[in-house]
């Protein structure tokens, strides 16, 4: 019996694959671009709290269950970003016992710089492929997005 690997990939890659290798990408652009315009003090985990729609007005339970975090994970991350400036966590003015994430002025910034940057990746990205093939995609992408989950 032989240790060696066949040669990889095989086949060609399946639809995760190529959609986690853009995300991380994006990913990459946003943080590196996040940094350069003086939000140096994020991280990547910090991206999941931003990344669209955004937390503004919502519970963290909520972001929890949409993130498919922890309460606990995403807790810890909102106590890190309210320390660093970019949220708050207020009470809920409807449910005194719960509490709702609310942006400050650096964390709008820091969100409106992330969708800078990635209309400058789609840009790119539209130019490599051609504008009509790039809506092609992002029409089909929008097609096959799962419905909201009625929690």
């Amino acid at each position: 019996m032989t240790n060696e690997r066949p040669d990889y990939p095989l086949e060609p890659p399946l639809i995760g694959a190529l959609l986690r290798r853009l995300w991380e990408t994006v990913r990459e652009r946003m943080l590196s671009g996040l940094h350069q315009a003086g939000f140096s003090d994020l991280v990547a985990a910090h991206l999941t709290v931003l990344q669209y729609p955004g937390p503004e007005n919502r519970r963290p339970s909520d972001l929890a269950a949409e993130t498919n975090m922890s309460k606990q994970a995403i807790d810890y991350l909102l106590g890190q970003m309210e320390e660093l400036g970019y949220l708050a966590r207020e009470h809920d003015a409807n449910d005194p016992r719960s509490r709702r994430i609310r942006l400050t002025e650096r964390g709008h910034a820091a969100a409106r710089t992330m969708r800078d940057i990635v209309r400058e990746v789609e840009r790119e990205w539209a130019k490599e492929v051609g504008p009509t093939r790039f809506e092609q995609l992002r029409e089909l992408l929008i097609e096959i997005q799962p419905a909201p989950r009625a929690d």
